[in-house]
């Protein structure tokens, strides 16, 4: 059973208003820190997942929640991805570093996951109070819009999200004449307004390298497949899944199968006299 997107929508709306927003800006000192792994928290994220763990669990008693926070303390929390209990997923603060440095690209993601699969997402936008949400045979919408992935265009059309590595990979592919690069590369550092303006048809496609966290990804991959688009992991076309560990392979988001086929082989292979 999903339980009642509206609910969830205030839960994370609340969140962003009591917890977020107001640190947005006036963080001193002592409220950045860094985990084990050397990423950035701030007080922020952990009252928000406080909050947000707290208020999704009274929703679906039998859940359980895993916070990236709560995850990082406690890596053995992710085991539950394996488990029959219902699943929540919580990023409090996706784009902590645009967060902790006043830039104002950031977003909550929250996804419901069962049996090992993601059957609804919100991603939520806390600088345009902007909620996207997915369900499983229900589609991806902005408020009352349904929301349709951007139409497949020619590869020199395309807007896209690549790191740097694979930004280079395409403009050089591109001066050795083996085909246009994209119109427009961005990088937001915020996985989930990515997510956001992927189903809202703002950008063609996404390139995530390995080590796919999945309150990272589990929203988003949902969104963009309930808005027409297609996604896989590279290597082998497999379908992306939350685990209990992250994903060791790279994940592509395209508008559709062509275009997956397209930017794969472009991007794995630059070299090569395939033209696109």
């Amino acid at each position: 059973m999903i339980p009642d997107i509206d609910d969830v929508i205030q839960i994370i709306r609340e969140t962003a208003a009591r917890e977020v927003m107001p640190r947005f800006g006036n963080l001193a000192a002592g409220d950045v820190t860094k985990k084990t792994g050397g990423e950035v928290v701030t007080t922020a994220d952990i009252a928000a997942e406080k909050r947000l763990a707290h208020h999704l669990k009274a929703l679906v008693p039998e859940s359980v929640v895993v916070g990236e926070e709560a995850a990082d303390s406690d890596p053995n929390l992710m085991a539950a991805l394996a488990g029959p209990q219902p699943v929540w997923l919580v990023d409090p603060v996706d784009g902590t570093r645009n967060f902790s440095r006043g830039e104002p690209c950031f977003a909550i993601i929250v996804a419901f996951c069962q049996g090992g699969a993601t059957v609804a997402g919100w991603i939520n936008d806390p600088i345009n109070d902007l909620t996207v949400w997915a369900a499983v045979g229900k589609g991806a919408w902005l408020g009352r819009r349904r929301l349709k992935v951007a139409a497949p265009a020619a590869f020199g059309e395309m807007a896209g999200s690549l790191r740097q590595r694979m930004k280079k990979r395409l403009q050089a592919r591109a001066q050795a004449g083996l085909g246009a690069a994209p119109a427009r590369i961005v990088h937001y550092r915020c996985t989930g307004r990515e997510y956001q303006d992927l189903a809202r048809g703002k950008l063609h496609f996404c390139h995530y390298p390995r080590r796919l966290k999945p309150w990272d990804h589990a929203a988003g991959v949902l969104m963009h497949r309930e808005a027409g688009g297609f996604s896989a992991l590279t290597g082998g076309r497999r379908p992306y899944r939350p685990a209990a560990s992250a994903v060791e392979a790279d994940l592509l988001l395209a508008p559709d199968e062509a275009a997956w086929d397209a930017l794969d082989a472009a991007l794995a292979a630059p070299n090569a006299g395939h033209h696109v």
